[in-house]
């Protein structure tokens, strides 16, 4: 499938892959910049792509952070995403984030492929985001997808 960045072909992020099996272990790892240097890392996120939208959530379940919108297209065996629609739950609130520029690369096969034009190699099932945000913080996720539904 190939989709074109405009607004009225965009797509829910990854919504276009379908029939991934899931996967049942946290193994995402999401680090966050502040524009004042403060950097947090956060392992054994949850990485779910369900409902039209990916969420990651911390390991305590605090907090989630939502990307519902995106446009997407097929990169040889890989899926490519521009998240542009995303929101950051936590502690009873929800606060819009706006996503400046920002990839994600999805790799929804079964065996290990390589980035375009990269000695990158994602894992099956992997993922691998990295965005910078209206504020002027940069977030950056790998790992693998736990749970995938239509």
């Amino acid at each position: 499938m190939l989709w074109k960045n405009t607004r009225s072909t965009a797509i829910v992020v990854f919504a276009c892959i379908l029939g991934i099996p899931a996967v049942v272990s946290a193994t995402g790892t999401a680090r966050i910049q502040q524009p004042d240097g403060d950097v947090k890392v956060y392992k054994n996120v949850r990485i779910a792509i369900e409902h039209k939208q990916m969420t990651v959530t911390s390991a305590d379940g605090v907090g989630t952070f939502v990307i519902s919108r995106a446009a997407c297209s097929a990169v040889d065996k890989l899926v490519r995403c521009y998240p542009y629609d995303a929101v950051l739950k936590q502690h009873g609130m929800t606060l819009p984030i706006t996503i400046v520029e920002g990839t994600a690369w999805l790799n929804p096969s079964a065996n290990k492929a390589h980035l375009p034009n990269s000695g990158t190699e994602l894992e099956p099932h992997g993922l691998m985001l990295s965005f910078r945000t209206k504020r002027g913080s940069y977030v950056s996720l790998s790992g693998v997808v736990d749970v995938l539904q239509k």
